[in-house]
């Protein structure tokens, strides 16, 4: 099965988001654009040139909170400590300065819990995604202890929760490890997806081909439409071929169309790769190869044989050249002029005969 791409560039982006040093009071300023969502307001934090990190959270969740035109003071309080801004608002947007003041029973608290030397930095990432305490004893509580700061940030920015770990489980995946947890959590693989998928024929697929059927998109609808066309014993590896490479049922209908009833999925998927279209087809059979093969199409592309580079070959003499011998001739670099050249001297040893 192909598998997903490493998520640690992605953790490093987001991890980076923030500085590393400590300081006794974080501060930096903040802006915010339109809403489109009256109950989620998103917010930009910057603490310098290069840190920068945003999130959402219900316009509930903040005390005083108000975007009409003027001046702005309100407030985000978490278990970690306060997060205060003040600034204005005009037309919607916002900006101004935000301060961030870390809560020492917050502190005392995770030091019992296995982090006795949390910094203001440290306590200000685990505001902004929310990682309280009760979260860090639940997934301990559900086999996740000991996490690194780097893996708490995880846990809060695509939130994984004990209960989701628990439906996953229950779905046919117990055991995960909290980095397949977060790949479940960025690429949406959820209990509902595996029930789904499994209604349309896959049954107890691998945890990394879960991930891989949610990262090309490949939905239940998808699969039925699929078999409706007669691929019915296509395995996992197949569908996920067929959209990374856009093999849809249009494009299988118009090639069966075109006369290619036959073609299995690795056909079509050779279709797809090398750019065999209903369009390349038909400008072949124009061209007076009105048999040609899904192989000899294939191979056309693979090899450069075009229509121009059919009619020159013919405007050169050769009007009877095969699939084969057009193919061989762009394989060696042979141009109509070196077949003129060989033409004008008689060599028996030319590819195709002049007619």
């Amino acid at each position: 099965m192909r598998r997903p791409s490493s998520l640690l560039p992605l953790m490093a982006v987001l991890l980076a988001a923030v500085s590393a040093h400590a300081a006794a009071e974080v501060r930096g300023t903040w802006t915010a654009g339109p809403q489109r969502d009256s109950k989620e307001f998103h917010l930009q934090l910057r603490q310098g040139p290069n840190n920068n990190m945003g999130f959402s959270e219900p316009v509930s969740a903040f005390q005083g909170l108000s975007t009409a035109d003027g001046t702005a003071s309100f407030t985000l309080p978490r278990e970690a400590g306060t997060l205060s801004f003040e600034g204005r608002f005009q037309g919607g947007e916002g900006a101004g300065h935000y301060r961030f003041t870390p809560s020492e029973a917050y502190a005392k608290a995770m030091a019992g819990l296995g982090y006795p030397k949390l910094t203001a930095e440290d306590q200000f990432k685990l505001a902004a995604t929310d990682v309280t305490t009760t979260r860090i004893k639940d997934l301990a509580a559900a086999g996740y202890k000991n996490l690194s700061m780097d893996e708490l940030m995880q846990v809060g920015i695509f939130d994984v929760t004990p209960v989701y770990a628990k439906e996953l489980a229950g779905a046919g995946y117990p055991g995960l490890k909290l980095e397949q947890l977060v790949a479940g959590r960025i690429h949406g693989v959820t209990a509902k997806r595996v029930g789904e998928l499994a209604s349309a024929g896959f049954t107890k697929l691998s945890w990394d081909d879960q991930l891989a059927m949610n990262i090309h998109g490949v939905t239940p609808e998808f699969v039925r439409e699929v078999r409706a066309l007669g691929f019915k014993d296509l395995d996992g590896d197949d569908i996920v071929a067929f959209r990374i490479h856009g093999v849809t049922p249009a494009f299988v209908k118009e090639l069966r169309d075109a006369g290619f009833k036959d073609a299995d999925a690795d056909g079509f998927i050779g279709f797809r790769i090398h750019g065999v279209t209903p369009a390349f087809v038909k400008e072949m059979r124009d061209l007076g190869f009105p048999e040609i093969t899904d192989d000899e199409l294939v191979a056309f592309r693979i090899h450069g044989v075009t229509t121009d580079f059919v009619k020159r070959m013919r405007a050169a003499g050769y009007t009877r050249i095969t699939p084969d011998e057009l193919v061989s001739l762009r394989i060696h670099g042979v141009d109509e002029d070196f077949m003129r050249a060989m033409s004008r001297g008689g060599d028996a040893g030319a590819p195709a005969k002049k007619q």
